[in-house]
């Protein structure tokens, strides 16, 4: 497997031009929370058999969260411990839209489309395809290549 380094070096040769960088910067977060909060709506605690109030902890985001967290940790412990705040703070923000009874799905959905929609037009005037085209574990590494670049550029 790649390293961390190797995957940023890769990821950043489609990740140069500014405003595909800042685009990046704003729509990498809103794709991993929407993400999860797609992911959150599969109910696997449910269709497992567990009680109530367990069973809403068990569910599509929180599986994708546990894999993810071990592809992270293999890259590096700093890694899975930004991720892991990082989940922490999506999963929080899902459960508020839950709590006061907005519509996860369709908040969810609106905000995964608008910023792919944008992600795109970002590529577009990069000039280059998105990582991922090549390798679809770049989108994993988008979320550190912003965490990356946003502590360099406050160097």
């Amino acid at each position: 497997m790649r390293t961390q380094q190797q995957f940023l070096n890769e990821y950043a040769v489609s990740h140069r031009n500014p405003a595909n960088q800042l685009i990046h910067f704003f729509c990498v977060p809103v794709i991993v929370f929407s993400t999860l909060g797609l992911a959150w709506l599969i109910p696997l605690g449910r269709w497992a058999g567990l009680e109530p109030e367990t069973a809403y902890w068990v569910n599509g985001a929180t599986m994708l969260g546990a894999l993810s967290g071990l592809f992270y940790l293999k890259l590096s412990l700093a890694s899975f411990l930004a991720m892991t705040i990082w989940f922490g703070a999506s999963i929080a923000g899902i459960h508020t839209i839950n709590s006061v009874g907005l519509p996860l799905f369709w908040i969810s959905a609106g905000l995964w489309a608008a910023a792919w929609i944008v992600q795109v037009w970002g590529h577009k005037i990069e000039g280059a395809k998105p990582s991922f085209a090549d390798d679809m574990m770049f989108l994993l590494i988008g979320p550190l290549f912003v965490m990356h670049e946003l502590r360099e550029k406050m160097r």
